[in-house]
């Protein structure tokens, strides 16, 4: 039996040619001491890594990071990286940073497979409650708003809706707006267009 291919969402910070910031959630797999990294073209953090030949993962149990980048709210707090010419994020639980060692090519989706120079923690992780999952199922969700049916979307938010009720508190409730709102903007936006 094969080894399932474990995905961990998390948050990638990489360096842009004009040495900013740029972050955004990103899931990574873990091949032995191999970081993959596959990013869809096109791709801002692909042209960044391949650059600048550096990432750094960062872990977070704060979903508002998740749910503002795809929401258009990609400002969050970073630090310089220790070991790579890279950003971090400066409230981050731990973080990685990466060197890119080499390029699987593929059309589609490269797969970066980097190792780490460097791995820090910063806090304790406590654990996730329901809402963070929650949160983070929505973020997938809204991430494929353009793949997905309507009708499915809305059956699974309903769904999630209960876990945020029961358990989120501020960061997830704020997280949570901000994702049934780029929902509602986009169906709105394609009946429109139907119209």
């Amino acid at each position: 039996m094969t080894e399932p291919k474990l995905i961990y969402e998390t948050i990638v910070t990489t360096r842009r040619a004009d040495g900013e910031a740029h972050v955004v959630p990103l899931g990574i797999r873990k091949e032995g001491q191999i970081i993959v990294l596959a990013p869809f073209r096109p791709s801002s953090t692909l042209d960044n890594v391949l650059r600048e030949r550096c990432a750094v993962v960062n872990f977070t149990d704060d979903v508002q990071i998740f749910a503002g980048c795809l929401t258009g709210r990609f400002n969050w707090p970073t630090l310089p990286a220790a070991k790579v010419n890279c950003p971090r994020l400066a409230d981050s639980l731990a973080h990685s940073e990466l060197e890119l060692i080499s390029v699987e090519e593929n059309e589609q989706r490269p797969r970066l497979l980097c190792r780490a120079v460097a791995t820090e923690t910063h806090a304790p992780f406590q654990g996730f409650n329901r809402a963070q999952a929650a949160v983070l199922e929505a973020c997938i969700l809204v991430s494929r708003l353009h793949m997905l049916p309507e009708k499915k979307i809305r059956s699974e938010i309903d769904y999630l809706t209960i876990a945020v009720d029961k358990t989120a508190g501020p960061r997830e409730q704020q997280a949570w707006r901000w994702l049934m709102e780029k929902i509602d903007t986009f169906f709105s936006a394609r009946l429109g267009e139907t119209t």
